[in-house]
């Protein structure tokens, strides 16, 4: 027989045979991985979101998903009415509540409290 024939078939060879469980088991170890770091998490974030929705009272400052910023006047259903400044009502889905407006302090009076 040619050596790099016999080299060849020595390789293809089977050894020991192994259980199917160790092949499937990185697929397992690659799965459990994605839901701690992915899947958990966004389910955390859409239950405190949702928690938020369901308890917006009048007098919340909120701000939208689209940028806009306003003052809870009306909580129904579905819908959420905000005055966003002069006397100007918007009705808005829910949903689209993305949090707590919380007012920030301006960045020169950061950098000042530095110095």
């Amino acid at each position: 027989m040619h050596p790099v024939l016999h080299a060849f078939l020595s390789q293809t060879a089977e050894g020991p045979a192994q259980s199917p469980l160790v092949g499937i088991l990185p697929f397992v170890l690659i799965a459990v991985v994605f839901y701690f770091v992915f899947f958990r998490p966004q389910a955390r974030q859409a239950k405190q979101h949702q928690s938020f929705v369901a308890a917006l009272k009048k007098g919340d400052e909120v701000v939208t998903q689209s940028g806009l910023i306003g003052t809870v006047v009306l909580v129904e259903d579905r819908t959420v009415t905000l005055d966003v400044g002069s006397g100007t009502k918007v009705r808005v889905v829910k949903g689209q509540v993305a949090g707590q407006w919380k007012q920030q302090e301006s960045l020169p009076a950061k950098a000042e409290a530095r110095k």
